[in-house]
């Protein structure tokens, strides 16, 4: 009898999706922990012909279509689901609200109910913008949240989306800060301002505080959890905390640009400002993973320094 699992990846063509990808292949992300040292981390390498994939994007699979969605689902009939796809864009949120619904939402919803009608396992990607960030503290998966922008809301549409299909048996990873080898990312921004600009100043805000993420690390992650198809919610970042101005610091420093050329400004400073507020504290507590006796990712600098060395130098 074949042990060869079918997954179907949405957002496949994305950041995340991408190295989803290479991890579900046995490859290694661009950027990611040599497979020589990936004993005790949260996945070991994946033996080629573990996983069938069906990976799926916008333009291949439109979430917001239910009967595409059941027909994809139907036709692969997958025994896991990885549910990355959703509209990112924060600040376009906030002018397109029903957009951000229709995917973040009403798209999971037929996700989850697709997948639910086979019995297929979902795991859905969340974000720290579920909560506020008036905490002192990081946050823990038990934490109620209360999301300020659209895209907060949306996303936290989707986890509800999953609790009310899935039931107890879904799961969510709601992370934060997200760069990778692939797509637009801070970490790219950085790279093309400091090589365009050798002499400028930059300036990111200081009182916003978060746990930056690297994909070729979530990646694996989000494969382990759904393989073990363990249910409930899980904070998944590295490890570590920031602000935008001390991460800013540390992507010059790793790419060997003078990092006081960046300086501290306010949120309120920003000009123009933002159209969707940020929380001021998103960091978010990795309980989960603790208390279920996995091992937590990387520090945040050192998955920091692997994404640098493989990114050209202007990204």
């Amino acid at each position: 009898m074949s042990t060869t699992q079918r997954v179907l990846v949405t957002g496949g063509n994305g950041q995340l999706g991408r190295d989803v990808r290479d991890v579900l292949a046995g490859a290694v992300p661009s950027g990611g922990v040599p497979e020589s040292e990936l004993e005790g981390t949260l996945l070991p390498p994946v033996a080629p012909g573990t996983f069938e994939v069906l990976s799926t994007d916008i333009d291949t699979l439109d979430l917001v279509d239910r009967t595409a969605v059941c027909d994809a689902v139907n036709g692969f009939r997958p025994h896991l689901v990885l549910h990355g796809g959703a509209f990112t864009a924060v600040d376009a949120c906030e002018s397109d609200p029903d957009t951000a619904f229709a995917v973040n939402a009403m798209g999971t919803r037929h996700v989850a109910e697709a997948a639910a009608a086979i019995g297929s396992h979902i795991v859905y990607v969340s974000t720290d913008y579920v909560f506020d960030g008036d905490a002192t503290d990081p946050y823990v998966e038990w934490d109620p949240p209360s999301p300020r922008s659209v895209y907060g809301r949306s996303k936290l549409g989707g986890e509800q989306e999953i609790r009310s299909i899935s039931g107890a048996s879904g799961t969510v990873v709601r992370t934060a800060w997200v760069s990778g080898a692939h797509g637009a990312n801070m970490v790219k921004t950085v790279l093309r301002l400091a090589a365009g600009s050798p002499d400028g100043v930059l300036r990111f805000v200081d009182d916003q505080h978060g746990c930056p993420t690297f994909t070729a690390d979530l990646a694996r992650a989000i494969v382990r959890l759904g393989a073990d198809r363990r249910p409930g919610t899980f904070h998944v970042t590295n490890q570590g905390a920031t602000s935008w101005f001390g991460f800013v610091q540390e992507v010059m420093a790793a790419a060997g640009h003078d990092a006081s050329r960046v300086k501290p400004i306010a949120t309120s400073d920003l000009d123009p400002p933002r159209p969707a507020p940020r929380p001021a504290n998103s960091r978010l507590d990795n309980a989960g993973l603790r208390l279920s006796g996995l091992p937590p990712m990387p520090a945040w600098q050192d998955a920091l320094a692997r994404l640098v060395a493989v990114l050209p130098a202007s990204a």
